[in-house]
């Protein structure tokens, strides 16, 4: 699956109730992934770290959607991917 893929079906599921709580309690709901990927990461459970991690990940491609961002150019730029 492409990254543009993800992000656009993360788009159809998300991006409504993404906009209702707006671009700051998205970051929040964020910042608490990271804290419980941290935890996973302390507890050694690969399947723990697998899940929140990918919790991480469409919470971030979240953010982008309400920044308008295309995350697969982002990284091409930053990264020459």
């Amino acid at each position: 699956m492409e990254i543009k893929e993800v992000q656009f079906k993360l788009k159809q599921m998300y991006f409504n109730k993404d906009l209702e709580r707006g671009i700051f309690g998205t970051f929040t709901w964020f910042t608490e992934e990271v804290g419980e990927l941290a935890e996973a990461l302390l507890s050694g459970d690969k399947s723990s770290v697998e899940e929140e991690l990918a919790d991480v990940i469409a919470w971030a491609i979240s953010i982008a959607n309400l920044s308008e961002v295309d995350v697969e150019e982002a990284l091409k730029k930053k990264y020459g991917l």
